[in-house]
């Protein structure tokens, strides 16, 4: 244990080993599985950008790096399977005039035109890849989501990205809502403590998603 009770921090060193125990952790709950095979999925890549991934949010910063390679190692894959990879960014007027009560929430905000809005250049997405721009935590609220999805012809989601508990959760409760299939990659996803990673995958199991690995979604 760390300072304040905490558990050490995610990093790439150990997130294989975390990600084994958070799913025997989740494992009485973490029963249904997706039918839908790759021809009807579509990764979302949420919010994997610079201003979340750098050090103005420093205590993502090690979960939120140590994912990178897992989630370009999906990118890859589906991009080889030629399926589609939507990628969103959480961004917000300069004027301040989206920000609605997450004005009052936050005291910074991920500025649209700004570099900090960009995905990460290790995972930057190609010319094939749909680029989704969002003001709320769901990746469904406010924008084209549906239509990109009814387009693809998809039946089944699978998430990674950052926060686990905020915007990939939101993301995923939505698509259940939808009547999508849902599969949440915890070793490619995650938050700003490892209690609430862990929350979050218990509450999804529950409920609303088959939490995953990288590599079951790579042998699927």
């Amino acid at each position: 244990m760390t300072a304040r009770g905490r558990t050490a921090r995610v990093t790439p060193q150990n997130l294989r080993e975390k990600s084994e125990e958070w799913l025997r952790r989740i494992e009485k709950y973490n029963v249904h599985r997706s039918p839908v095979g790759l021809d009807r999925s579509a990764l979302l890549v949420i919010d994997m950008q610079k201003f979340f991934l750098g050090s103005r949010v420093a205590s993502l910063m090690d979960a939120g790096t140590a994912i990178l390679p897992n989630v370009k190692r999906l990118v890859d894959h589906y991009h080889e399977k030629g399926r589609p990879v939507i990628y969103t960014r959480h961004v917000h007027s300069p004027d301040g005039s989206d920000l609605g009560i997450l004005g009052e929430w936050w005291n910074e905000h991920c500025l649209e035109g700004t570099e900090e809005a960009e995905i990460h250049d290790s995972i930057a997405p190609g010319p094939e890849d749909t680029v989704i721009s969002k003001h709320r935590y769901s990746a469904f609220y406010g924008t084209d989501m549906d239509e990109v999805l009814a387009d693809f012809h998809v039946e089944e989601v699978v998430i990674s990205g950052v926060m686990t508990n905020i915007c990939c959760e939101s993301t995923a409760r939505d698509a259940f809502f939808r009547d999508m299939w849902v599969r949440f990659v915890a070793d490619a996803t995650a938050s700003i403590t490892e209690e609430m990673h862990v929350a979050t995958l218990l509450s999804l199991a529950y409920a609303f998603a088959e939490v995953c690995l990288t590599e079951d979604v790579l042998r699927a």
